[in-house]
């Protein structure tokens, strides 16, 4: 139980443990959502241990901790949960009580206890306390670390029992130095809170559906019986009591509180007691009831209270009235002070309870022979001549009759120990004197800062928007509230409001006005040394509102008032930001959306002032869901748009940067107020950028953020005001447009938004389509006869799906009605009225069920209602017995068949047949179990002995989709046409493969848009055939233009060393085809079972070898380039299906090479020019590396057939193989060669087994020299022996480089061959920029890098100045992070298991300071990432690699080659990112201390015995060091 054992070091300490045991819900009010207050971390840890709340309905109830930033209208949170009787408290600083005001008065009739921590810190202000002292809540305040525990308890029980809000207010440095106390006992905090009235209040929540609590709530007295503690009186006479430095409590012996509670009498339930006549709450009542509390208290704990406490002598007749936090500095002085000392014999009263304030009660508290009041008030901004605290001492002690002669008030500033005893002596001198002088000001005015939590500080996040912002506008912009202004004395939190920042803006409007004046004048008649000034002056003039002709004037303007310098042009050049036309804007956050009416904003749209405003919301997607729906923000963009003046923009620069860029352009031109919304959430200001990216995914692809500009000034010009940026948009929107007629004006001028602009963001209603969809079905088997079967499937790769429909069709064969569905189909309330049901699952990431049948397994799980005793069951579930090598790990295996067989029986449900495992690792995979549990399933269901039934149709196979293609063509060119889809047929997605392209969805939302009832959100891969990687630069704009137009504006440079483009939708493939043809290029066997993309060695330092050795790749790809007209004919005709190419010329249909079945999978070739192995020579099917004569010219190829990368996880008929050497070949026959050796693999090739079909297994299973035999008989010539060569790197080298020619080259860094724009890095656009003058061309390297190839030298200044000003000539990277590469992965990879591209430099960050600390930061390591182990990034054969396993889990392999010569092997797997980075930084600070001389880090692992070396791909599985550590254990 809380408080066992616990001790309490610190007020907030004290306070948040208070509040957590009293409430239902706690709004924690933070600086931040990252950053916890002194309240919030205290709350964090008791929610962790799962402390129940001593208030909750259920003993073992936690209470709910709502996180809230303290700009972000955090009272807001309190209206839900109190109006449903749920018990809220608050824990905060005073920073939000003035902007909360209108919320205290509407919450002051509720029982809301707020929290308050006085700021700042060291020196409080109780300037915000006194502010807010009339909304009619009552306030408490506690002075020490006990008391800050008793008083917050008092304050529960006090809101609890008079239904009133309470603000427990204290100084949080008042515990400083103190010892820890003790934590209240919770049966002590439980006997003062009174569960009798808590339920009372949590049984009857407030009705009423206002956003707002009812204004006219009026709480009555309540007259139930509070028996006192005999012999305790419920206020004290004054007398005199010792202090003590930590409390101003009398410190009596505090009694045994378990004795306490178990001697007191029952309590008297009043839970349904009708009060006759009940009378409005006072004052009066307010003070029975604290005293009672505080009575019990005293009898429960020994510490009493009082409403106000006096201390120090009952026969002083001087004293201080002190509202400040100094009580016991101030207490103890005048106890210990000498005879001589002013202040001797003086006494203290410090009111506990201020509000309602009870004048009656200080008289009483007050010694008789009190003749002096000095009043001292720790506010430091007071707004009217006398001080609140003065008035209300005044108005009580003059009113009654008593000896008080004078009241003196003072202004109480920062005083210490060392400062008092002066402040003091001043305070009663002054007060003795005979005309003593008002509101003298005591301490000092200034307190020493103290850095705030609660400052504003602009998360380093939200700094992408402000620098796209100094990217556009340069020295033109100007952000009128930024945090780095100086404001003259000014707070930030007010600077940085709208309403601030406005008036700076206003003001600074004035001043160019004023300046323009002063030009017009000067121009004219100004007095300068020359008349160069005037002239300059003039003409600026009459182009001063064009900011493009303005900036260009400017600078001349400003050399010539230079050249002057006279007084008057100085003085103009003191103002010279004002001659260009400056780009005026206002940057706030989301908490500017609260309460729209009030802020800024308004006051902005409604000025219709030519000022920007730049919003940026940071809500979570996943998060919206979440948000108290009275707490949410306002719509500003429709809240904008309905004011009919302003330019509006919705903007995410995660989804589109050009988008962002485009919209503040716009917002800068636009002649009025204009609002640009920016989306960028984040869970905290360190967020990864992956986290902001698939957040932002999900907002913009659902519709909850959509992407849009609104310009007025459109109607103007003919075109409509609204204009669509992304896909949906939701209902309020959609509403708003509808009224405007811009919702018909656009589904006209773009028809294919129409299907998504027609549905209602959020009104689709999953439930209702799942019971559609089965009734429907249901009454087609009405007619049926038999047994009903309903079979339901779970399915990420398509296996279990395909076995539930075959399972449907054998059982519709044996007479049975059946029903095949996906589990998260089905509506989960029907499951009790079914007879037999059937589920078939798969296996995915750490045990977890497939994604169509995760919400079916949530609400089984979760159910507490399902009984399921009629109903009859049998589960099959596929799983690797091998997939989780690690003991701990083995409950994965096929954990959701089992989970469900477990939970369906415990529901009561009876086995039709046990529980059927299939295993990847059985010979016939997860077929031989699924062949033994099929005829059982037959046989309970009697049904098994049927005659006549059908043969069944053997499954499509790729090899029949090739077949019947009609050489690649299939119903490609139909499906294009289908509208109602974004995707394509199956067989089709197969053929496209050939075309260049493969068929995607976007993963990262693909959870959200089934939810929403949406397909995937479907896109295509795009991957041109550029042998060699060479590209010119005119082909480089043509890419980047498809890039932003046609696909999701970046484009990837590949491992394949080609172009990539993801994010086509389907209704731009054709275009993205046809573009990719003007650029004279092609996407044909860029993918597919075909020779694929030739690759070459870029080799910069030899560009004439280089040009002998690429014209090879490019001979090999056009040679054995499949034949078929289907590539033309289906894309690169218009609708009339009239040939629209340039480059290509169309081919008859036969295929003489691969004929119509083509080859049994994908065949890569490479070539690498010694000594760089740059290309992974031996990864391929067939690696040629050129070899140079002794003239310096290519004379052939060795050649090396049968490498290759893909492999299946814990399938060990599958691995990875290096190439092995055929011979040599000279160049004019190296195209035959190869021709040869593929059509050794086309007739030869395993075509049964798709895993097993590479060439890498024929040649293992023929043998080298039998199917080297082959190709010499087919090719009808002898290899001859290879020529000697050696390979030191397969890593590129960067930086500027000089051929032989004398040509320059420079290789840029492309992390991951990734090219986008983003606010910190244009890499995008400066590559464009730096093509628009490239005389030269571009060449891809195989790592995924760029080449900046043949510039001259006098070429070489503009271009390095590009670089520069783009900043890619940045080359200040770790060796480790230059030698690394990734594939894709997420999101677009439908193989993917993990992270891979978005998350390998992540965690080389994480890395690199161990790399720094141990002096590796130049040692290249090459380090590879996959998301899949079909090895895309060639991960096999790097010293170290990670391969996605599960979501966010990896197989690490070490031991690779560094020249890309020898095969790594499995080290550890399914480990998580702290099992890397401990593994790693362990192995690196091992190697950097043990290595010897150029010795490389995959070698150095296996000398050091870390690994064992695999000599070949057929023992890549063997010696495995995970298999060893079980064996020794066994």
């Amino acid at each position: 139980m809380a408080g066992a054992n616990t001790r309490i070091a610190t007020p907030e300490q004290a306070v948040a443990r208070i509040a957590y045991l009293a409430s239902d819900v706690v709004v924690s009010v933070q600086p931040s959502l990252a950053s916890d207050s002194e309240f919030s971390t205290h709350l964090k840890q008791l929610a962790s241990r799962k402390e129940p709340s001593l208030v909750a309905n259920a003993s073992d109830s936690i209470p709910e901790i709502q996180s809230v930033r303290h700009n972000a209208d955090p009272l807001l949170s309190v209206f839900t949960p109190i109006r449903s009787g749920r018990l809220v408290s608050v824990t905060t600083t005073s920073s939000i009580l003035l902007p909360s005001v209108a919320h205290l008065y509407k919450l002051a009739s509720f029982p809301v206890v707020i929290h308050v921590a006085l700021a700042p810190k060291n020196s409080p202000d109780y300037t915000a306390i006194t502010s807010i002292r009339n909304t009619g809540w009552t306030f408490l305040q506690s002075w020490s670390l006990q008391e800050s525990q008793d008083i917050a308890l008092t304050a529960h029980a006090l809101a609890i029992h008079s239904g009133k809000g309470v603000i427990h207010f204290f100084d949080p440095s008042s515990g400083a130095g103190a010892e820890s106390i003790e934590a209240a006992d919770a049966d002590v905090v439980r006997a003062i809170l009174n569960l009798d009235n808590v339920r009372r209040f949590q049984s009857g929540p407030i009705s009423g559906s206002e956003i707002y609590v009812n204004d006219g709530r009026v709480v009555l007295a309540s007259e139930q019986p509070e028996p006192l503690a005999g012999g305790v009186q419920a206020s004290s006479n004054a007398s005199e009591v010792e202090v003590e430095a930590s409390t101003i409590t009398s410190q009596s012996s505090v009694k045994s509180s378990q004795e306490s509670v178990t001697s007191s009498p029952p309590s008297v339930s009043t839970a349904t007691t009708i009060e006759a006549n009940a009378s409005v709450l006072t004052s009066d009542n307010i003070y029975k009831y604290v005293t009672s509390i505080w009575a019990k208290l005293s009898e429960l704990v020994g510490r009493q209270y009082n409403p106000f406490e006096w201390i120090g002598s009952t026969k002083a007749e001087n004293t201080v009235f002190l509202f400040g936090s100094d009580v016991a500095l101030i207490s103890n002085t005048i106890a210990n002070a000498k005879s001589a000392d002013a202040f001797a014999d003086a006494g203290l009263i410090v009111p506990r309870l201020y509000r309602p304030w009870l004048g009656a009660k200080l008289i009483e508290a007050l010694p008789k022979s009190v003749k002096r009041v000095a009043v001292l008030e720790q506010v430091s901004r007071r707004t009217t001549k006398w001080g609140p605290i003065l008035i209300d001492v005044l108005t009580s002690v003059k009113s009654a009759v008593g000896g008080v002669e004078t009241i003196v008030g003072y202004q109480l500033g920062y005083i210490t120990k060392d400062t008092v005893k002066p402040a003091l002596s001043t305070v009663f001198q002054n007060l003795t004197l005979e005309k003593p002088v008002q509101n003298l000001e005591i301490g000092e005015r200034e307190a020493p800062q103290e850095a705030s939590g609660y400052d504003l500080v602009k998360p380093k996040l939200e700094s992408s928007y402000t620098k796209i912002l100094d990217q556009l506008f340069g020295s033109r912009a100007f952000i009128a509230n930024s945090l780095d202004s100086d404001n003259a004395g000014i707070s930030s939190t007010i600077s940085a409001t709208p309403e601030y920042g406005f008036g700076s803006l206003l003001a600074r409007k004035e001043k160019k006005q004023k300046f323009i004046a002063e030009v017009q004048e000067a121009a004219s008649s100004g007095t300068f040394l020359t008349e160069a000034p005037k002239r300059a002056l003039a003409k600026w003039l009459s182009i001063a509102n064009d900011a493009k002709k303005s900036e260009e004037v400017a600078e001349d303007v400003v050399s010539k008032l230079s050249l002057d310098n006279s007084r008057l042009s100085k003085t103009f050049l003191q103002n010279k930001a004002f001659l260009r036309k400056q780009s005026l804007w206002l940057v706030g956050s989301d908490a500017w959306a609260y309460d729209l009416g009030n802020s800024g904003v308004h006051h902005v749209l409604a000025s219709g002032e030519n000022v920007n405003m730049l919003i940026i919301d940071s809500t979570p997607y996943s998060e919206r869901a979440a948000a108290d729906a009275n707490r949410r923000k306002k719509d500003i963009g429709l809240y904008a748009m309905n004011f009919g003046n302003a330019y509006v923009a919705s903007t995410a620069v995660y989804s589109s940067y050009t988008q962002v860029l485009q919209a503040m352009d716009e917002a800068d031109k636009f002649n009025g107020p204009s609002i640009v919304l920016a989306y960028l959430p984040y869970f905290g200001e360190h967020e990864s950028p992956l986290t902001v990216l698939t957040e932002t995914k999900r907002a913009v692809d659902l519709g909850y953020w959509p992407l849009y500009r609104w310009n007025p000034e459109n109607e103007n010009k003919g075109k409509p005001n609204f204009s669509l940026d992304s896909e949906r948009i939701k209902k309020e929107l959609k509403e708003f447009l509808d009224r405007d007629n811009q919702l018909t004006q656009l589904m006209r001028k773009d028809p294919h938004f129409g299907a998504a602009l027609a549905q209602d963001f959020g009104t689709e209603v999953r439930a209702q389509q799942k019971r559609k969809a089965k009734d429907a079905y249901n009454q087609l088997l009405e007619g049926l006869f038999g047994a009903p079967l309903t079979i339901l499937f779970g399915s990420d790769g398509g296996n279990a799906q395909s076995l539930a429909k075959r399972l449907g069709t054998r059982g519709r064969a044996r007479g049975l009605k059946t029903t095949v569905m996906a589990l998260d189909e089905y509506p989960v309330e029907d499951l009790a009225t079914e007879e037999n049901v059937v589920i078939i699952t798969s296996t995915a990431g750490q045990g977890e069920f497939p994604v169509n049948g995760m919400s079916f397994w949530h609400a089984v799980k979760d159910s507490t209602e399902l009984d399921l005793a009629s109903v009859r069951y049998s589960i099959f579930g596929l799983g690797d017995s091998h997939y989780w090598p690690r003991k701990e790990d083995k409950v994965y295996y096929n954990k959701p068949a089992k989970d469900l067989d477990r939970v369906l029986a415990n529901f009561g449900a009876t086995r039709l047949a046990d529980l059927g495992l299939g295993d990847d690792q059985d010979p016939d995979g997860y077929q031989t179990g699924y062949s033994e549990w099929e005829p059982k399933l037959w046989e309970a269901l009697g049904v098994a002995n049927v005659d006549g039934l059908p043969d069944e149709p053997p499954p499509i196979t790729n090899e029949d989709i090739k077949i019947a293609s009609n050489f690649l063509r299939g119903t490609i060119a139909e499906d294009l046409l289908d509208e109602s889809t974004g995707a394509i047929s199956a067989s089709n997605a197969q053929l496209t493969k050939f075309h260049g392209t493969y068929m995607q969805d976007d993963r990262d939302v693909r959870d959200e848009r089934k939810a929403q009832g949406l397909e995937p959100a479907y896109s295509f891969m795009i991957r041109c055939r550029l042998p060699g990687g060479v590209s010119t630069a005119k082909q480089w704009i043509q890419m980047d233009d498809i890039a932003n137009e046609l696909g999701n504006e970046t484009m990837k440079l590949t491992t394949r060393q080609t172009f990539q483009f993801h994010g086509i939708i389907k209704k731009k493939l054709k275009p993205a085809m046809q573009a990719i043809n003007r650029a004279l290029m092609d996407t044909l066997a860029a993918c597919g079972d075909v020779n694929r993309n030739v690759m070459c060695s870029p080799l910069p330092s030899q560009s004439v070898y280089h040009r002998e050795v690429y014209a090879s790749s490019v001979k090999i790809s056009e040679h054995l380039l499949p034949s078929t007209s289907a590539y033309h004919e289906i894309w690169l005709t218009d609708d009339n299906n009239k040939k629209t190419q340039v480059g290509g010329n169309a081919v008859q249909d036969f295929e003489p090479l691969y004929g119509p079945t083509y080859l049994p999978r994908k065949f890569k070739i490479s070539i690498a020019i010694p000594p760089h192995n740059d290309v992974d020579v031996y990864a391929h099917d067939i690696g040629l590396i050129a070899i140079k004569g002794s003239d310096g010219h290519l004379v052939g190829y060795n050649m090396t057939v049968g490498g290759g990368m893909g492999t299946t996880h814990n399938n060990k008929k599958t691995y990875p193989q290096t190439g092995r050497m055929l011979g040599f070949v000279k160049t004019p026959d190296v195209h035959i060669a190869c021709e040869k050796v593929m059509l050794v693999q086309r007739d030869h090739g395993n075509r049964k087994d798709r895993k097993n079909a590479r060439l890498k297994y024929t040649v293992d299973r023929l043998g080298v020299e039998d199917f080297k035999a082959k190709v010499e008989e087919l090719w009808g010539q002898k290899f001859e022996s290879a020529k000697p060569f050696h390979f030191d790197s397969n890593v590129d080298t960067f930086g500027w480089i000089k051929d032989e020619t004398g040509l320059n080259h420079f290789t840029f860094f492309i992390e991951n061959g990734r090219i986008e724009d983003t606010a910190d890095f244009q890499m995008k656009t400066g590559l464009r920029e730096i093509a628009k003058i490239h005389k030269g061309e571009f060449r891809l390297t195989p790592n995924q890098h760029l080449i900046l190839s043949n510039v001259k030298d006098e070429d070489l200044p503009a271009l390095k100045k590009l670089m520069a000003q783009y900043k890619l000539d940045n080359l200040h990277f770790s060796a480790l992070r230059l030698s690394s590469s990734a594939c894709v992965a997420f999101p677009t990879c439908g193989l993917a298991m993990a992270e891979s591209e978005r998350y390998l430099p992540v965690l080389i960050s994480k890395l690199e300071a161990c790399i720094e600390e141990n002096g590796l930061r130049q040692d290249s390591i090459v380090m590879r990432m996959t998301g899949c182990p079909n090895g895309c990034a060639r991960p096999w054969l790097a010293e170290v690699a990670f391969v996605g396993k599960a979501y966010g889990a990896y197989n690490m392999y070490l031991g690779g080659g560094y020249h890309g010569q020898r095969l790594n092997k499995l080290y550890r797997s399914s480990i998580k990112e702290d099992e890397i980075l401990e593994i790693m930084k362990g192995l690196l600070s091992r190697y950097a201390k043990e290595r010897e001389q150029g010795e490389r880090f995959g070698d150095w692992t296996i000398r050091a015995g870390i690994i064992k070396a695999t000599t070949d791909g057929q023992n890549f599985h063997d010696g495995v060091a995970e298999e060893d550590e079980e064996e020794e254990e066994a």
